[in-house]
């Protein structure tokens, strides 16, 4: 490929909302999945109360998300404010123990 086909591929808005609907599809996923596993370890309720919790709030950020990755005005803003969170809950999740994630 030449050096203008690169660039017009780079440019092209196609590719922008390629990338914006893989963040909101697998990020919003990964997102809602890594808040599922923090807030029912973390939640200050019953087990039972505090899982039926977290799923119920993963429906709604799961939505956020996906707003999010279409509302931003890049995609890398996007991938950015799907996967920093992720990683943030990921971790408060880990910092529970690996005894309460089975």
């Amino acid at each position: 490929m030449s050096r203008l086909s690169l660039q017009r591929l780079a440019a092209s808005p196609g590719l922008g909302v390629a990338s914006r609907t893989v963040a909101a599809v697998f990020g919003g996923y990964a997102l809602a999945a890594c808040a599922t596993t923090a807030l029912a370890l973390w939640l200050p309720a019953a087990p039972a109360t505090a899982v039926i919790t977290a799923n119920l709030l993963s429906f709604l950020i799961y939505t956020v998300a996906v707003l999010w990755a279409f509302a931003t005005r890049t995609a890398t803003r996007a991938w950015a404010g799907i996967l920093a969170p992720a990683l943030l809950l990921a971790a408060l999740a880990w910092l529970a123990g690996p005894e309460n994630l089975l």
